[in-house]
C-alpha cells in the first residue's frame, strides 16, 4: 500500500478528484443474508476507478474490524478483489509476519490432496465459528494492485485465509463447507443474521 501525500499550489483551489483522493473511508461490512454475498463477482479491468484508493480503504476497514481478510463482496462490491493481512499470526507462523497483500482477479488452479481443519470465523457472520476442512496448500494466479501478474503457491495459514476470501468471490461463505447436518443445526443462527439479529463491534449493514 502506498500512502498518499501531496500539497496544493498556493492560491489554487483543489480539484474535486484531488479532494476525493485524500478522503479515507471505513466501509460497513455486509452481513450474511445480503444477496451480494451470494453473487459471483466480475473481473476487474485496469481502468477500474480509484482502485488503489479502494484497496487502501479496504485495509483500513479490515483493521477497524480486527480481521485478517476482506473480500470486495463483503463491502457490497461484486468485483474479484480481496485483501489479506496475516500479521496477527506472525508469531505463530513466520511466513505471516508483515504479510499484507491485495489480490485482483485471482484464480486458484491447484490444491493439495492433504487437507486440514481450522476454526474459521467471518466478519460477515459475526460471532459464528466452525471447524472447516480445506486443502493445506494452493497454487494461485493473480494480479497485484499495480496489475503485475503473479503465480504463487501458498500454504499454512496464508493458504487458509486466501481460500476463505476467494470463496467470497464465487458467492460462497465458510458454512458452505460444513456437513449438511451441521448446516441444519446452524439454520436458526443463519436466519437470525438475515433478519438483522446480530452483534458486532464494527460497522455493518
Amino acid at each position: 500500500m502506498n500512502p498518499r501525500t501531496g500539497r496544493f499550489a498556493a492560491c489554487a483551489a483543489p480539484a474535486a478528484h484531488d479532494k476525493y483522493e485524500f478522503e479515507k473511508m471505513i466501509y460497513p461490512i455486509v452481513i450474511y443474508g445480503n444477496e451480494t454475498l451470494r453473487k459471483p463477482s466480475e473481473p476487474i479491468a485496469p481502468d477500474y476507478p480509484e482502485l488503489k484508493k479502494l484497496i487502501e480503504d479496504m485495509f483500513l476497514t479490515l483493521s477497524e474490524a480486527s480481521g485478517v481478510g476482506l473480500a470486495a463482496p463483503q463491502i457490497g462490491k461484486n468485483i474479484r478483489l480481496f485483501i489479506v493481512d496475516c500479521t496477527p499470526w506472525g508469531d505463530e507462523e513466520p511466513a505471516c509476519k508483515d504479510y499484507k497483500r491485495a489480490f485482483i482477479n485471482p484464480e486458484i488452479y491447484a490444491a493439495s490432496d492433504e487437507t486440514g481443519l481450522f476454526n474459521e470465523g467471518c466478519l460477515s457472520l459475526p460471532g459464528l465459528y466452525e471447524e472447516v476442512r480445506r486443502p493445506v496448500a494452493v497454487r494461485m494466479r493473480y494480479l497485484d494492485e499495480n496489475f503485475v501478474a503473479h503465480d504463487e503457491e501458498f500454504d499454512g495459514l496464508r493458504a487458509r485465509v486466501i481460500q476463505h476470501e476467494y470463496d467470497h468471490l464465487d458467492g460462497k461463505v465458510f458454512t458452505d463447507h460444513l456437513s449438511p447436518l451441521r448446516r441444519s443445526l446452524l439454520k436458526s443462527k443463519l436466519l437470525a443474521f438475515a433478519k438483522g439479529k446480530y452483534r458486532c463491534s464494527y460497522k455493518a449493514r
